[in-house]
């Protein structure tokens, strides 16, 4: 696809990838057998009719490859962009046992471009008014889902969100230049569009209470998220300069913080930043520390480039921006002046020992192989755990170890009647498209459970 070359791109916050033509998209999708047992579909958590779309495109009916895409997926301008296709449907594809897979993920954002360039959209047949109503908590990738499939199906949708825009972690944690917040906001109009109501700057928990939701509306959907940053428990991390990725991005990405003075939110520009952590919001967080004016950018990560989690694509991006990586290193302290602000890290060497219980070989220090890095900046981006508020406002709602919500995988019910939760909130930061799956099974089992439900 093509996309801003690095040394234009790192000067800018637009988009990297520039999207398909439609003379490319069709060349793309050319690409596709038809297979008749089709392990694209089943490789996607809301089971897209992929070689449906697909044949779309080749014969040039866009508008009807838009309408198979949006029968199962409410964001296909997101997931088109920031989805892992590589480990779901472009990871089965059989055309990518002889070369490279058909790129599944490019072709489904060609279509949701177009139909917003083209302002033909399509609102789905809905079903007649079932007169119940739901109550949807947060408005991330999985209440987005269950909100529009509710609404499809015929309930009446509010969601309550804490923030003042609504979007959730594709609003306040991915960048601008990897998922545009026009592209967030009109799939959030789209769904709105249904007949869904959205409250902003809305706590639940402390603006109202769940068990007060209970009491007004027939289900509750929990899609909170994982708002809470895990830290690295080391020396010095109470110092000025470090943060953790949630609110570096949060900062930049909700409050606009890229765009100061314009935007009242001031991002301080480091000269030498290091980043903990080689996960997608890692890369996000790096390259985002770049294009504030950092003149140097580091990830610091435990174990080898073999074992990053990040999208191949996203490391990639880093690395042609000039992102240095620094393998098998462990940071151990963080060093500050006499006025509280960070002015080194102290890491470790490390190397690669058996298999943890990720499957990954686990990382080992060296013996006296400390060395220090000059940095005035650092993003902690090891994890998150959902905000504990919900669980502790809410009387006899199960959670787990980490204060995650314990939701049946398969239909997302909680352990309180009429409470539902998938997404982050129930395991942990994960992919946009794992908590929409997670969110269309929770929209289908709350329906059913609607119906049987006496007025």
């Amino acid at each position: 696809m093509p996309k801003q070359e690095p040394f234009e791109r790192i000067k800018n916050f637009d988009e990297v990838a520039l999207g398909y033509t439609e003379q490319l998209a069709i060349e793309e999708a050319s690409r596709c057998l038809g297979c008749k047992k089709p392990f694209c579909i089943a490789g996607c958590p809301v089971a897209i009719d992929i070689p449906g779309f697909i044949e779309c495109i080749v014969a040039g009916d866009f508008g009807a490859g838009v309408k198979k895409i949006k029968a199962t997926n409410a964001l296909p301008a997101v997931c088109g962009r920031v989805c892992p296709q590589e480990d779901q449907c472009e990871k089965v594809c059989v055309v990518g046992k002889k070369g490279d897979p058909v790129a599944i993920g490019r072709l489904e954002r060609f279509l949701a471009d177009w139909e917003a360039a083209s302002g033909e959209l399509e609102t789905p047949e809905m079903a007649p008014r079932t007169g119940k109503k739901i109550a949807i908590v947060g408005s991330g990738p999985a209440g987005i889902t269950v909100a529009n499939d509710l609404a499809l199906l015929g309930h009446e949708v509010t969601i309550f969100e804490a923030l003042h825009d609504a979007g959730g972690v594709l609003t306040y944690g991915i960048p601008e230049f990897r998922l545009p917040k026009a592209i967030v906001r009109r799939e959030v109009d789209y769904v709105r569009s249904l007949g869904v109501t959205l409250h902003t700057d809305y706590i639940v928990g402390k603006t109202k209470k769940i068990d007060t939701l209970l009491k007004e509306f027939d289900a509750v959907f929990v899609g909170a998220g994982a708002g809470l940053p895990w830290f690295m428990d080391i020396p010095g991390e109470n110092l000025n300069g470090v943060y953790s990725a949630n609110e570096y991005l949060t900062r930049c990405n909700l409050m606009k913080g890229f765009r100061f003075p314009e935007y009242d939110t001031p991002m301080k520009r480091s000269s030498n930043v290091a980043v903990f952590g080689g996960g997608n919001v890692a890369m996000d967080s790096a390259r985002t520390a770049l294009r504030l004016g950092a003149d140097e950018v580091h990830i610091v990560y435990r174990r080898s480039r073999k074992e990053l989690p990040a999208r191949l694509e996203e490391v990639e991006n880093a690395e042609e921006e000039g992102i240095v990586f620094d393998f098998l290193t462990l940071p151990v302290r963080l060093i500050g002046n006499e006025h509280g602000w960070l002015t080194e890290l102290e890491c470790l060497r490390m190397e690669l020992g058996e298999p943890d219980d990720s499957g990954r070989r686990r990382p080992v220090p060296i013996n006296g192989s400390e060395f220090r890095m000059k940095v005035d900046a650092a993003v902690c981006s090891i994890g998150n755990s959902p905000n504990p508020l919900i669980p502790m406002t809410t009387p006899g709602l199960e959670v787990g170890r980490r204060g995650n919500i314990v939701a049946d995988e398969e239909t997302g019910r909680t352990s309180r009647e009429g409470i539902w939760a998938g997404g982050d909130v129930v395991t942990g930061a994960a992919t946009v498209i794992s908590a929409m799956g997670a969110g269309r099974k929770a929209a289908q089992d709350t329906h059913e459970y609607l119906l049987k439900k006496k007025p």
